[in-house]
């Protein structure tokens, strides 16, 4: 079952290279068009900004499965494995509860967002933050998992290591900082 998880997790890598590339293309075009021909592609300006959102809550997942957000690292670090194995549980209670909450508001806001047009291409809007839909269930699906794991004693000691930020080489801790 592992292996189809990280091939998803691996395309969804490349859908994030793709979209970052396809946005500073955009971008340098219309920089480029702006400056030497005093014009440029509106509906770039458009597609850059919704790639950025979809890149954003896209890497969130992505960022959440490998353990990259901020966390009080130096507190937790203090703590011995009971105490680690408590806020692992805590926090991901409390990510299941603010994720569910976001799925729920893009859901409500979905027939607002879907009866509105972008100004130049008219898509849906409801295409551009549906993104809440992947990243609120995506955020409680990786969630549940772990708080599963470590609640029926299956967690590694390297998650317990990744939550607690010692699993980082001092390159990783410079660039956090």
């Amino acid at each position: 079952m592992q292996k189809p998880i990280d091939l998803f997790y691996k395309a969804l890598e490349i859908l994030l290279i793709i979209l970052l590339s396809g946005m500073a293309v955009m971008v340098f075009v219309n920089v480029v068009m702006r400056y030497s021909m005093n014009s440029g592609l509106t509906v770039s300006d458009e597609l850059a900004r919704y790639f950025f959102v979809w890149v954003t809550f896209i890497g969130a997942v992505v960022t959440f499965r490998e353990h990259g957000h901020l966390g009080v690292e130096s507190l937790v670090a203090t703590l011995g494995r009971k105490g680690r194995i408590v806020c692992m549980i805590l926090s991901n209670l409390v990510i299941i509860a603010c994720s569910a909450i976001f799925f729920w508001g893009t859901w409500k806001q979905l027939p607002i967002n879907w009866s509105m047009k972008a100004p130049v291409t008219g898509l849906s809007m409801g295409f551009v933050y549906g993104i809440g839909f992947f990243t609120g269930a995506g955020c409680v699906i990786i969630a549940l998992e772990r708080l599963v794991r470590l609640l029926t004693g299956r967690v590694t000691q390297e998650e317990i290591e990744a939550f607690a930020g010692e699993n980082l080489t001092l390159e990783q801790m410079a660039e956090r900082s």
